[in-house]
């Protein structure tokens, strides 16, 4: 039965890359330019690695560095992927009313579920992390068999990735509707995304290249030469590939992890599918059960200003496009305040009062910059995100100028504290004070 619910999908591969009757001229394109991508990127990353690889010890460190990162990066976006697509395959998807009519169980449905998502969100990671992956096996000079256990690794870290991300998925949705699973899973992969790129800032790479921090290269030196931790298990294919490249050994340990967590994870995802899918299948499917009162009891009224405000606040917290960027300004707003930091001001040609007295100036038109720009994503769209809802309120007892006037004070409050608190704390690392200091606060 389980090879018979996989049917449709070897079918539906087949159809799309060679359908009867025609000579598949768009199959075959779309092979010769994924192979030719898979070639640049092979002959890229030689480069690069060989390019490290020529230098100093510090380089090959570096190289290595950089292969752990690939993997443990490759593995959580795995991960993320898959736990989005498994929502929507075991829970949304269009064809579950047909198959869930059929006499299969739970275990035979995760089965087919686990080979489609499986394939769907980790192709492409695969296919492209091939050449990147092969290419230090190149350059390392590592053998032939440098390559199988490479494809093992590989393979064996999507199927872990796929077997933690279906299994999360189910058991998130036993305790949270399946559409409020997926977008907090989309979300989470976006903060991801964010913390990934400010751990990146916060490592300060340009004091590589600085000399008044050569004191500190031994232990800079002895730290990145540290294994990845043993508890990720993307950490086991980064820590045995680079031992077999460096040493031609094979930690037999890890390949035993890689090997036999991926059918363990299956395992338990399948029991997990048996014990929590039937509630969270029965949540997916069901509206919301709440209650809302229309009147008002109490004696207190709200202003035509607070039902503007609370309007204007629902509608923004309803559309997760708009109120999931403002992950990525949070991110923005720490780094460029890491940046004055980070700004080597004692290093500087000119004297050290006058550069922090011309850097908050500056930092004046750069806060009105950012706050303009901002104002041009959130603010200026405002009335024409009214649709057709403008004409309830033209019929409403409210003119259009005072409707125009609550929704600027709406917007004017955030955008004063947001550009408040870039100058305020910019101005305090850099120890600004005095009149400069009411200067940019007042500007």
């Amino acid at each position: 039965m389980r090879l018979k619910l996989l049917t449709p999908f070897l079918r539906t591969m087949r159809n799309r890359f060679f359908p009867a009757g025609t000579v598949p001229v768009k199959s075959l394109a779309v092979i010769l330019f994924g192979l030719l991508i898979c070639l640049v990127l092979y002959l890229v990353s030689l480069r690069v690695v060989g390019y490290f690889h020529r230098q100093s010890e510090l380089g090959v460190i570096l190289s290595l560095k950089i292969f752990q990162m690939a993997w443990i990066i490759m593995f959580a976006m795995l991960i993320f992927s898959c736990m989005v697509s498994s929502v929507s395959t075991l829970f949304l998807s269009q064809d579950n009313e047909i198959i869930f009519s059929a006499p299969v169980n739970p275990a035979e449905i995760y089965f087919m579920r686990y080979v489609t998502t499986t394939f769907y969100t980790s192709w492409m990671m695969v296919i492209f992390s091939l050449p990147v992956f092969g290419a230090y096996g190149k350059v390392f000079q590592a053998g032939v068999f440098y390559w199988p256990l490479m494809i093992v690794c590989v393979v064996a870290t999507s199927l872990i990735a796929s077997g933690m991300g279906m299994g999360l998925a189910v058991v998130l949705v036993r305790f949270f509707p399946a559409r409020q699973t997926k977008d907090i899973i989309f979300y989470l992969s976006l903060c991801f995304g964010i913390f990934i790129y400010i751990i990146f800032r916060l490592l300060r790479p340009e004091d590589l290249v600085n000399p008044d921090k050569y004191a500190h290269f031994v232990e800079y030196l002895s730290s990145i030469s540290q294994p990845a931790g043993p508890y990720v298990p993307a950490a086991w294919s980064a820590n045995l590939l680079p031992l077999y490249l460096v040493d031609r050994e094979i930690d037999w340990l890890l390949l035993a992890l890689l090997v036999l967590g991926a059918p363990s994870l299956f395992f338990i995802g399948e029991w997990a599918m048996q014990r929590f899918f039937l509630a969270g299948f029965t949540k997916s499917q069901e509206s919301f059960g709440g209650f809302r009162s229309f009147t008002r009891t109490g004696r207190y009224r709200p202003g035509t200003a607070q039902w503007i405000f609370r309007k204007e606040s629902k509608t923004f917290l309803r559309d997760p496009a708009e109120w999931s960027q403002l992950f990525m300004i949070a991110a923005l707003v720490v780094v460029y305040l890491y940046s004055f930091k980070a700004l080597p001001v004692e290093r500087s040609p000119l004297q050290t009062e006058y550069v922090t007295n011309v850097i908050p100036f500056l930092n004046v038109g750069m806060t009105g910059f950012i706050i303009t720009s901002l104002a041009g994503r959130f603010v200026f769209p405002a009335v024409g995100a009214e649709t057709a809802a403008f004409w309830l309120i033209l019929s409403s007892p409210l003119s259009v100028g005072r409707f125009l006037l609550y929704k600027f004070v709406f917007y004017i409050i955030p955008f004063t504290l947001l550009s408040l608190l870039l100058v305020v704390t910019s101005d305090s690392l850099l120890a600004i004070s005095g009149p400069m200091w009411w200067f940019s606060v007042t500007a």
